[in-house]
């Protein structure tokens, strides 16, 4: 049989095998039936042929069947009646062949055109009577036996459907129940994982009930690893945030320090001003490095930002001014609305979510690169999006993972954190909006879009 006709769901399963094993039993007793009556006929047939009292042939009585006498030569005579026939006939040759070829006792003889006959012999005569009538009594039960099977079949599939139905409505209770907790977000924050599967279907006596009461088990150890994830992360993100804050301080003494040796005029020899002038640059990047983790745990805690309408195409401007000076190698271009796009958000991080992106650009594209940064607004979005042109993205990095680098030594000796897009993504899903990056060989798209409800029309302009 072909798998795409086997029974798939288990409702399906139940019902055929009740329908195949109602028609086995059926099929098994009535093939009893039918054999057991067809012994009682065929008994009944004997009986009446060994008890026949055919008169003489050629009286004037009625006969019945066939009538015949063995004559002192060994030839027989006599007549056979059917039932379609209004009186004896006499026996035809072919038939008194058939006859003589009998032995002694009850025998069954194909008489040809004239039927089948049980026919019994003695000495002096042969008396039979048709069998037809038992093969017409067999023949009408069987068929009556195929309609009942198949009634039977369709009765118990409709039946069968309503009962398996009904006996299935805890499992689909159960299926609901993990469906909904399948839809919950349990990859991030503190989950309250309260669905459970009801107590009606939760009976260790049956397999329903098994199967609620494992799921309800399993979804306790699950919420209890979760919180215990939440609370692992929440301790972390509060450790990060206070290692930071303290951080911060002995930082700008060390920077303070240092600035104060190299601006007090006195002379110091070669070597220690170098060793000095390397203290405050690493004592800067440590302070940037402390102030990214500061904000990262800051957006994972759910820290608020500024609501503020925020000039997107003016944040634009600045930025790529600012990189324009940064990066004097690369070539900075601009494509705007014609119109100010304006969103309500917070305009210092978003201003430092373009600065990331460029600063990206700028750090893993050689000199001669172009970069295009865009504003695009449509079906009450605005789209940003940082265009450049260099070798893209090694396959596989995941850019916006924290501390995830593209050329490890590049990026160190550039001064790179790993933090730059980490920060990218937690800004802009705080401000409710998603970022994606799109990358081949000579072109890469970091794209950042925001809600906005206003309609612009967009031209690109080429500051050089």
């Amino acid at each position: 049989m072909s798998s795409g006709l086997l029974p798939r769901t288990l409702r399906a399963k139940l019902i055929s095998g009740q329908i195949a094993l109602l028609t086995a039993l059926c099929l098994v007793i009535g093939g009893i039936g039918a054999l057991a009556l067809h012994k009682v006929l065929d008994d009944n047939l004997d009986r009446e042929v060994t008890m026949l009292k055919q008169p003489p042939p050629g009286s004037s009585g009625p006969g019945r069947g066939i009538n015949a006498l063995i004559l002192p030569n060994g030839s027989i005579a006599g007549t056979i009646e059917l039932q379609s026939d209004d009186s004896p006939r006499l026996l035809t040759a072919a038939e008194i062949s058939a006859l003589e070829s009998l032995p002694g006792g009850l025998q069954t003889v194909d008489l040809g055109d004239a039927g089948e006959f049980r026919v019994v012999t003695d000495r002096m005569r042969i008396k039979g009577l048709p069998t037809a009538p038992v093969n017409d009594v067999m023949w009408n039960m069987i068929w009556l036996l195929l309609v009942l099977i198949v009634a039977g079949a369709g009765t118990a599939a409709v039946v069968g459907r309503v009962i398996v139905r009904r006996a299935l409505v805890p499992l689909d209770r159960v299926v609901e129940t993990a469906t909904r907790v399948s839809e919950l977000p349990l990859h991030e924050g503190e989950v309250a994982l309260a669905e459970r599967v009801q107590e009606e279907d939760t009976d260790p006596r049956t397999e329903v009930g098994k199967v609620g009461l494992a799921l309800n088990r399993m979804l306790g150890h699950v919420g209890d690893a979760l919180k215990a994830r939440h609370d692992t992360e929440k301790r972390v993100r509060q450790f990060v945030a206070d290692a930071s804050h303290e951080l911060r301080t002995p930082l700008a003494a060390i920077r303070g320090y240092a600035e104060l040796t190299r601006r007090s005029g006195e002379d110091v020899p070669p070597q220690i001003a170098h060793a000095m002038g390397r203290v405050e640059s690493e004592a800067r990047r440590m302070t940037f490095l402390v102030e990214d983790l500061l904000l990262l745990a800051r957006l994972d805690a759910g820290r608020p930002l500024e609501r503020e309408p925020v000039d997107l195409s003016r944040l634009v401007l600045d930025v790529v001014g600012d990189a324009r000076i940064a990066g004097a190698g690369h070539s900075w271009r601009i494509a705007l609305p014609a119109d100010p796009v304006v969103i309500t958000g917070d305009a210092q991080r978003l201003h430092q979510v373009i600065g990331n992106l460029l600063s990206n650009a700028r750090t893993h594209t050689p000199p001669g690169t172009s970069v295009t940064t865009g504003l695009s607004v449509h079906n009450g979005r605005v789209d940003l999006t940082v265009t450049d042109d260099g070798p893209g993205i090694p396959a596989g990095l995941e850019v916006f993972e924290r501390f995830a680098r593209g050329d490890g030594s590049r990026s160190r000796a550039a001064g790179s954190t790993g933090l730059g897009l980490s920060i990218v993504a937690a800004v802009v899903g705080a401000h409710d909006g998603e970022v994606s990056v799109a990358s081949q060989t000579g072109r890469t798209t970091f794209t950042v879009s925001l809600h906005t409800a206003r309609s612009q029309r967009t031209h690109t302009t080429d500051p050089g």
